[in-house]
């Protein structure tokens, strides 16, 4: 059975009944003060239709419905169930805040020291034993 608004003037209510299309235009009673109430044309009214296998609210716009959300385009390409590229956005990675970058800048410049220091020990100790190395020959030879 269809839905039909009513409107009640002493009360100035509107009011829905379920009732045959046969008995559509007849007056109903009010529910507020059980007086005669004339029929109204809907005051709202919402209507979908279904394309591409989605439905579409009327009049359309040319976007799509998904969940009960507006999207502006179909789903394409490997998605999780019951979700859309446009209503579950991945997540951006968070940028480093300035105060990390020069952290990092500074640990980085820190262990090149580090580097760059161990480098030469390392060197040192390689022309310490070269010299040793060279000592111990001459000797050899004096003898």
């Amino acid at each position: 059975m269809p839905l039909y608004e009513f409107y009640c003037e002493p009360c100035d209510g509107v009011f829905e009944l379920l009732r045959s299309i046969r008995e559509s235009s007849d007056p109903a009673s009010c529910p507020v003060c059980s007086r005669d109430a004339r029929r109204v044309m809907p005051t709202s009214f919402n209507a979908f239709t279904f394309r591409d296998g989605y439905p579409r609210r009327i009049p359309d716009k040319g976007t799509y419905w998904h969940l009960g959300k507006e999207v502006k385009n179909l789903v394409t390409g490997p998605v999780r169930p019951n979700e859309h590229p446009e209503i579950n956005k991945p997540i951006p990675p968070p940028k480093p805040l300035k105060g990390d970058v020069a952290d990092k800048r500074e640990v980085a410049r820190l262990q090149a020291e580090q580097k760059a220091a161990e480098e030469r020990e390392r060197q040192a100790a390689i022309q310490a034993y070269e010299k040793m190395q060279a000592e111990g020959k001459k000797t050899a030879d004096a003898l």
